[in-house]
């Protein structure tokens, strides 16, 4: 019988694999970050920026709902199985995306897509939570979403290449054809469950400062926990919640917004694909320094960073593209700096028996900030342009970093 033991370099095969599905997983969102708002305005002719961005807010409500059970369904089922049923979820997008004949078809892609990525995307967390232990988290969490949103990033920039060449639809969203065979094909054969791992950290550890429920929690405790009554989990939450609200902005709002400033469709692709790939590589970094630093001094930075993106450009500081660039390069920054620390933070506070469910709540709360953000968005552009929407989107997210400077504890690993 296999022994289990816990830690990144003990399962580093199984460990890799994961990250290989999650970067499939990430770059079936970026099939949509440069193309799908230009498809909304130009092909189907979509004159309102509320029903342009309700893809995002379709999206972000579903996979919100969706990550808070799927906490819930990897403790019945296994975390293997919810991993590969978000697959098969996600196998049409693609096709959806292509050649759906109407703007209710893109909405419709975009409700399995929230479910397919609410149900991958959180077990690829899960499962290598389970993998590492405590000790190498922000490392691990680092890792999971730099390969996640590093190809969010290329899959944006490589679709904003393709559109620019053959059109707008159906090439671009080929490749999510071959992201899907290949993350289910992983997913099926080579990915093992990573239940047992979990169950051994909950067995060699004696007890938590969050550990005041007795047995298994029911999910409505896990979720008043983690929203409300432990203030380091709020704080986190409304975090998340905050930090997405700023993606789903951008994502709405910046291939409108440049284009009307006169910027390309290669250079809004580069915005768009700049913003995630930092984000994304950048927590090959920032992962570690939540290990060795703690957790909370990267969330208040970071979300301060974001404010200076915004700053840069909501007030146009350069030309148009310049802008853009310095200031996606900021957010994706500021963004690296508080997710992986985010995840860790709620990992360190969260008991093993209860940490899936909880994690679900967490990012319930952080997705609802897509929806939040492109909603935001789409009644502020209609009232009082797109540029606004970056305006009111930097005021918050600095509300957010100060909140989180005053309420969270400092935690660290050794802690």
């Amino acid at each position: 019988m296999e022994q289990i033991r816990l830690g990144l370099k003990e399962n580093w095969r199984q460990f890799t694999l994961l990250v290989l599905v999650n970067m499939m997983v990430g770059g079936m969102v970026g099939l949509e970050r440069t193309v799908v708002p230009l498809v909304g305005t130009n092909e189907f002719n979509i004159k309102s920026d509320v029903v342009v961005f309700s893809f995002i807010i379709a999206f972000g409500v579903v996979k919100a709902l969706t990550n808070l059970i799927s906490g819930v369904l990897a403790d019945r089922y296994t975390r293997k199985q919810v991993l590969v049923w978000g697959w098969l979820v996600g196998l049409p997008v693609p096709f959806l995306l292509a050649f759906g004949p109407s703007w209710n078809w893109i909405l419709f892609a975009n409700v399995l897509l929230g479910i397919s990525q609410g149900l991958a995307w959180s077990m690829t967390v899960n499962m290598k939570i389970d993998l590492v232990g405590r000790k190498s988290r922000g490392l691990a969490m680092g890792l999971n979403e730099a390969a996640g949103y590093g190809a969010v990033g290329l899959t944006a920039l490589l679709t904003g290449y393709l559109a620019s060449y053959y059109g707008l639809r159906p090439q671009p969203f080929y490749i999510g054809i071959v992201y899907t065979i290949i993350g289910l094909f992983l997913s099926i054969i080579l990915v093992k469950d990573t239940r047992k791992y979990a169950e051994l950290e909950a067995m060699e550890l004696r007890g938590t400062a969050s550990e005041d429920h007795k047995g298994k929690p029911s999910l409505w405790w896990v979720f008043r926990e983690t929203s409300m009554r432990n203030r380091n989990l709020f704080s986190i939450s409304q975090a998340g919640l905050i930090n997405n609200l700023n993606d789903g902005m951008s994502w709405g709002v910046f291939p409108l917004l440049f284009m009307s400033l006169g910027v390309g469709l290669e250079g809004v692709g580069w915005i768009k694909a700049i913003y995630p790939v930092v984000w994304g590589v950048g927590q090959i970094i920032t992962g570690p320094l939540a290990d060795r630093w703690g957790r909370k001094p990267l969330i208040v930075w970071g979300m301060f960073v974001q404010v200076l993106g915004h700053i840069i450009i909501g007030l146009a500081v350069f030309d148009p593209l310049q802008s853009g660039l310095i200031g996606s390069v900021l957010l994706g920054v500021g963004t690296a700096m508080v997710y992986p620390a985010l995840l860790a933070a709620v990992s360190d506070a969260a008991h093993p028996s209860w940490r899936a469910s909880s994690l679900g709540v967490y990012r319930f709360w952080r997705d609802m900030g897509y929806a939040v953000g492109a909603l935001m968005a789409g009644i502020v552009g209609n009232f009082f342009g797109l540029i606004w929407a970056v305006h009111i989107a930097g005021i918050i997210t600095f509300i957010s970093g100060v909140i989180a400077w005053l309420n969270m504890k400092t935690t660290a690993v050794n802690d």
